[in-house]
């Protein structure tokens, strides 16, 4: 599937750092961002574990955004729900 021909039609927040995800394409995720978030070293992204923060996603032109694109994550990987690598493939990078 192409990965320019998806967009997110709708978002909305199910959990702490779960938010549902609707694609145009009739698919829907439920993707967490708590484990992501919580690994994270850099303290830009860590300060998304601040509820207040993290609830002040929107959608630009089908895309999950946070603020001035502080957060955001490529849209395959959020239509596979696969926001982490695996330890394995950071190791190779």
């Amino acid at each position: 599937m192409n990965a320019q021909a998806i967009n997110i039609v709708s978002a909305t927040k199910t959990g702490p750092y779960l938010l549902r995800l609707d694609f145009d394409d009739g698919s829907v995720q439920e993707v967490d961002f708590g484990p992501f978030l919580s690994r994270a070293r850099h303290p830009e992204i860590r300060a998304f574990l601040d509820q207040a923060r993290f609830t002040t996603f929107r959608l630009e032109h089908g895309e999950l955004i946070w603020g001035d694109y502080e957060l955001c994550f490529p849209i395959m990987d959020l239509y596979t729900n696969q926001i982490e690598k695996h330890a394995s493939m950071q190791a190779v990078a």
